[in-house]
């Protein structure tokens, strides 16, 4: 249906003649009454009868009258809320972290959602790689992630992390943390859970010409920071789980080049409402 049309009916059926519907349309009257003989011609009905006193409505036209200013309004509201979406004010954003977002990932989302509480957000744990991978696909809209990224993706620096050792927090800090390391066993993540922060890990190592033993694997950095807590062993986590770590530990930032990354947010599509959130991961990073 031409809602073109529906206005018209609509306006004069309000106004009663067609004289003061054309001006309220700012059309010609000669336009307005083809208009609605050709939304007659559509309905098979007649909707108005014109006399000296001006338009007045059909029986038909009285019943189909509701049904009109009901599209019209439905119309409206879709223009209004097409307008929110596109605007990045309505919406959903799937969003994914890895290791090193752990802590900066959800408090850019709480930002994000006290601003635009009408934006659906999912939050999801999974590795760079995998991020990248679903970014790609078009299963996320933006990722907390290793940098670099993948060709084909953008990304936005946030900050940068550092790897650290994870000890008791009654436990003297080594002099010598290489030749400490060399040889000792250590609470570690599974390789599966974490490729980015694994080889991160082990191009340490290599520079600081040590070979650490594998003590216990864990699925996730709380289970390991909870091992080393409880006197199992000694880990190497991002500086960044500090935020999460038990009160029981410390964590020794480590030395060597290869010690350090950047984190960023990358995505594949930039929209409104990927800026917005942008912005606020942006605001958080530099506040934290």
């Amino acid at each position: 249906m031409d809602l073109r049309l529906l206005r018209a009916f609509v306006t004069v059926a309000r106004l009663r003649t067609f004289g003061a519907a054309a001006d309220s349309l700012a059309t010609s009257q000669p336009a307005l009454t083809k208009q609605i003989q050709v939304l007659e011609r559509r309905l098979g009905s007649v909707l108005f009868v014109r006399g000296r006193h001006g338009a007045r409505l059909t029986p038909e036209g009285e019943l189909l009258l509701p049904d009109a200013l009901q599209l019209i309004e439905r119309s409206e509201a879709f223009e209004r809320r097409a307008a929110q979406v596109a605007a990045g004010e309505e919406g959903s954003l799937a969003i994914g972290f890895g290791m090193s977002g752990i802590e900066l990932a959800p408090r850019a989302v709480a930002l994000f959602r006290s601003r635009w509480p009408r934006v659906s957000v999912s939050l999801e744990d999974m590795s760079s790689a995998a991020q990248c991978e679903r970014l790609q696909a078009g299963g996320l809209q933006i990722g907390f992630v290793r940098l670099p990224v993948p060709v084909g993706l953008e990304h936005l620096r946030l900050r940068k992390d550092r790897l650290a050792l994870a000890l008791p927090i009654d436990q003297s800090v080594p002099r010598d943390l290489a030749r400490w390391l060399d040889g000792r066993p250590l609470v570690q993540l599974e390789p599966g859970r974490g490729p980015g922060l694994t080889a991160q890990i082990n191009g340490l190592y290599a520079e600081l010409g040590c070979h650490p033993q594998v003590l216990q694997e864990a699925r996730d950095i709380q289970t390991m920071l909870a091992l080393t807590a409880a006197g199992a062993g000694p880990s190497v986590v991002p500086l960044s789980a500090e935020r999460i770590a038990p009160g029981e530990i410390r964590l020794v930032p480590l030395p060597g080049r290869a010690a350090t990354w950047w984190i960023g947010a990358a995505w594949s599509t930039r929209t409104p409402l990927t800026e917005r959130f942008l912005q606020a991961a942006a605001e958080v990073a530099r506040g934290s």
